[in-house]
């Protein structure tokens, strides 16, 4: 399963960023081999807006099919549940603590945006 996990650097150790449209990085991880893809979103950091919206095509295209992070708004909640990917929010810690935690089973898919428009 590919997982794609916000971040806030471009490595396993680094913490996860709370932020999902704005996150300095997305991370894709494959569960099997814990092998990563380091994807730089430095052009929706500062967006207008938008930024969860293309954030969210961005993971898509990647791949994902579960996405963890901290926070995430209603626009890209609603674009990541009709692109078929799960959301686990509200996740902290390091990028590795946070995948071991979701394999682990500990944590749950949320059903709704937990974020307002343009955090």
């Amino acid at each position: 399963m590919k997982i794609a996990i916000t971040a806030k650097g471009p490595g396993r150790g680094d913490q996860v960023d709370p932020r999902f449209g704005r996150a300095a990085y997305v991370l894709i991880i494959e569960s099997d081999t814990m092998a990563f893809e380091a994807l730089d979103n430095s052009s929706n950091v500062n967006a207008f807006k938008g930024a969860g919206i293309q954030a969210a095509s961005m993971i898509h295209k990647h791949g994902a099919q579960v996405l963890l992070t901290g926070y995430c708004g209603p626009k890209a909640f609603q674009t990541l549940e009709a692109a078929g990917i799960k959301v686990v929010s509200d996740v902290s810690g390091t990028v590795t603590e946070a995948i071991k935690t979701f394999l682990a089973g500990d944590l749950k898919y949320t059903t709704a945006a937990n974020a307002e428009a343009h955090w």
